[in-house]
């Protein structure tokens, strides 16, 4: 006869199925409110407001009152915002609706903002790949190849809209991930760096940041040429056009973030073999912004390091995240024997890796 333990721990098990099922809602939901511009009209108030005036905030002339209010109870259950119901002077009691330190990361206007990722994520052409995770382990090939009939980049560059999106969303994460490398400690790995190579920099935004904490700094922007042919002009800062797995610029220490996610270990082995050409044997050194798996996500990110992992097995071709182990490998192979990982506020970690 089946115990009421058996019969719980079965119950427990139907519900977080159930939660499976349905965990697109989360995103969706999300994705509603920034489209809708909910967390900015409630910040452009100073205040929470009430269901009314975010209303009248949402450009359209038709809005649902009910719909609307349906999202909203959702993203207070899920503390995306805040609900409050003081009474009114004609003694009417009014629910009034507010941000938290979560919602504040999703604000179309401030410097540090998640909003382009969340559309960018949520793009159909993103959320498409996904539904071939099993046809790509029955008989290989790319999900996204298998979705769109090319890879990532190709299509990026056929759509100008998505390639939009895309770089919006890039950017807004490179914002975050930049500021807390040049956090007081993590700083530090730039230390005695007189010239620094920021291999697959785009069109420099990241070397400005750091030149600005670190202005002896000579900064070399490495990128494909049709990428820095774009790029402006920085003071301090030298554009110089190429391919990563042919020859890269010389410079004291090697920059890259998240590059080599992109790709699976044997075009790592080249890049990092390249890198270490382009640095001093003895003094040189290579400074990589990357995701360090915890497979018991036990950081404050949680389990996130992995869902970048089936991201990457999502989007592109033979990108992955890695665990510490599977780094330790991956540098020694490409002529970094010796490494330490620095913890930053942010999903990645920085891995400093030496010659010697």
């Amino acid at each position: 006869m089946e115990s009421i333990t058996e019969r719980e721990a079965l119950m427990r098990g139907q519900a977080e199925i159930w939660k499976f099922m349905f965990g697109f809602a989360d995103s969706m939901v999300l994705k509603a409110a920034v489209e809708l511009a909910i967390p900015d009209i409630i910040n452009s108030h100073s205040h929470p407001i009430s269901l009314s005036q975010i209303a009248s905030g949402i450009d359209s002339s038709s809005v649902d009152m009910a719909y609307l209010a349906r999202i909203m109870r959702y993203l207070v259950h899920k503390k995306i915002f805040t609900s409050h119901h003081p009474p009114s002077s004609s003694g009417e009691i009014e629910t009034l609706y507010g941000l938290t330190q979560t919602s504040k990361w999703i604000l179309k206007n401030s410097d540090l903002t998640l909003n382009p990722m969340v559309i960018m994520q949520n793009h159909p052409s993103l959320i498409t790949p996904w539904h071939y995770l099993s046809q790509s382990v029955k008989e290989g090939e790319t999900p996204f190849k298998k979705a769109h009939g090319c890879e990532v980049w190709d299509f990026a560059a056929k759509n100008s809209e998505f390639n939009t999106l895309f770089n919006d969303a890039l950017g807004c994460t490179a914002k975050i991930v930049i500021k807390a490398v040049l956090g007081e400690e993590s700083l530090k790995c730039f230390d005695g760096v007189m010239s620094l190579v920021d291999v697959g920099g785009g069109t420099g935004e990241h070397l400005v940041e750091i030149l600005k904490v670190k202005p002896e700094i000579k900064g070399v922007n490495f990128d494909l040429i049709h990428v820095v042919s774009t790029a402006p002009e920085f003071e301090g800062i030298v554009h110089v056009g190429g391919d990563m797995f042919d020859v890269i610029p010389k410079g004291d220490a090697i920059f890259m973030k998240w590059i080599l996610h992109d790709w699976g270990d044997e075009n790592c082995v080249k890049i990092l073999r390249n890198c270490r050409k382009a640095i001093p044997e003895k003094t040189g050194k290579l400074i990589l912004v990357e995701i360090v798996l915890e497979e018991d996500g036990d950081n404050q990110f949680g389990e996130m390091g992995l869902v970048f992992d089936l991201l990457m097995f999502a989007h592109t071709s033979g990108g992955k995240e890695r665990t510490e182990v599977e780094w330790k490998k991956l540098l020694e192979d490409g002529g970094f024997p010796r490494y330490k990982i620095i913890k930053i506020p942010a999903l990645p970690s920085i891995i400093e890796a030496y010659p010697l």
